[in-house]
């Protein structure tokens, strides 16, 4: 199955001839992961081994997860299914920070019901859901320990979800980061770099760190909480309860607090505006010629730059890659920012690391969390099964063994 979804659909002899494999052990392999539903059969492949055309066996569409990010101001969620398709995304406003937990709980299994029938309605039986939470998480446990700007602490996320999902599903919970760096570790724009950090540009700032294509956690799995590493000291207060934290500096809400003070975070009225419709008027502002939100971006670049002198310092890696409203102002944000980080950083490591913005928008974490459970389907075929157009999906019982790359999927029953 890795193989395949390497390299795309292969017949039979194909595969045989590319892994080493007997070709009376493929055809073996291949007919149960048929009976399970997790590949298919397509035309003939006339890409093999010499001789006849085998038909060619891909990825199955029928199997899917969802993810969902869990944010300050809106909720991502995003359904996938085996073959890479996108069946399902959709974000939407979110009130996180202040609220009572049980009601933002309710909600994100709102989305997640919403979701799960939409995969299966269309054919795609949904085996796992993965929430993506700013903050410091227990993957382990599935207990989000600290959310500071949620204002959340010891929140058993996954017992809460397990309680209201279906049984036969995996629920897990991840760091925000940390999903959406290894979603861009594989389908985004720097698909195979073995050496990133992904920065989350949202009210905070994180940090998910892949090094030698392996997500990096850390003793604790808290590795990645740079948003309040201190750049200034006595500088302003966090939400963390901190001072001068980098998220101070680079993090959604001072930008619009310093481009749109009417209109910053906590004076909203009505329904929360959309972070991307945030993001847009200051674009609008940069496009006519705004002294204030020109000064405001530069800053932030130049902050950001700062910052990441630091992460590359400690890490070395190829790619920065900015996502959230970093991605969307990339233009404006990169130039000051890989200045700043050519000022403060070692001079080789600089001159072969650079910024570049994500494709994936406000849904990377979302699209990250689907991942990694398909991931376990990848690394633990035999733990899952389909046998009929739109059934709900078996597994048989107790915990899956740990894959090979660390997933934050964690099973609950």
């Amino acid at each position: 199955m890795r193989h395949i979804r390497t390299n795309g659909p292969r017949s039979r002899a194909a595969i045989a001839a590319a892994t080493g494999l007997h070709k009376t052990t493929v055809s073996s392999l291949v007919e149960e992961l048929l009976s399970r539903r997790l590949v298919r059969e397509l035309g003939m492949d006339h890409s093999g081994a010499a001789g006849r055309p085998g038909r060619g066996i891909a990825l199955s569409p029928h199997v899917g997860a969802v993810g969902i990010e869990v944010n300050v101001d809106y909720l991502a969620v995003h359904g996938s299914d085996l073959a890479g398709r996108t069946v399902y995304e959709h974000r939407t406003g979110f009130a996180g920070a202040g609220r009572d937990v049980e009601r933002c709980l309710d909600e994100i299994t709102a989305a997640a019901h919403r979701a799960l029938t939409h995969l299966r309605d269309r054919g795609v039986a949904p085996i796992g859901v993965t929430v993506a939470v700013p903050g410091l998480i227990d993957v382990t446990r599935g207990v989000v320990v600290l959310a500071p700007n949620l204002g959340w602490h010891e929140v058993p996320i996954v017992d809460r979800l397990a309680h209201s999902l279906p049984d036969q599903l995996w629920i897990g919970v991840d760091n925000d980061a940390n999903l959406a760096a290894l979603a861009e570790h594989t389908s985004g724009v720097a698909a195979g770099t073995d050496d990133l950090v992904y920065l989350t540009g949202e009210v905070g700032v994180g940090a998910g760190v892949i090094l030698g294509g392996r997500l990096l956690r850390g003793a604790d799995g808290f590795c990645g909480e740079i948003g309040h590493m201190t750049v200034e000291p006595g500088g302003d207060v966090c939400g963390c309860g901190r001072t001068g934290c980098w998220e101070t500096k680079v993090g959604l809400a001072e930008l619009v607090r310093r481009v749109t003070p009417d209109a910053a975070y906590g004076l909203e009225r009505g329904p929360l505006p959309d972070p991307q419709d945030r993001v847009a008027e200051v674009a609008r502002r940069l496009a006519a010629g705004d002294r204030v939100a020109r000064h405001a971006v530069t800053d932030v670049g130049t902050w950001l730059g700062l910052g990441s002198a630091i992460l590359v310092n400690l890490f070395n890696p190829r790619t920065i890659v900015l996502g959230g409203y970093f991605a969307a102002l990339a233009e404006h944000i990169i130039p000051a920012a890989q200045a700043a980080l050519a000022r403060r950083a070692v001079a080789n490591p600089v001159s072969r690391c650079h910024f570049v913005a994500s494709r994936l928008g406000f849904t990377a974490a979302a699209r990250g969390g689907a991942g990694v459970v398909l991931d376990r389907v990848i690394e633990h075929p035999t733990t899952v099964s389909v046998p009929a157009p739109a059934a709900v999906v078996a597994r048989v019982p107790g915990p899956l063994p740990t894959p090979a790359v660390p997933a934050p999927a964690v099973p609950v029953r």
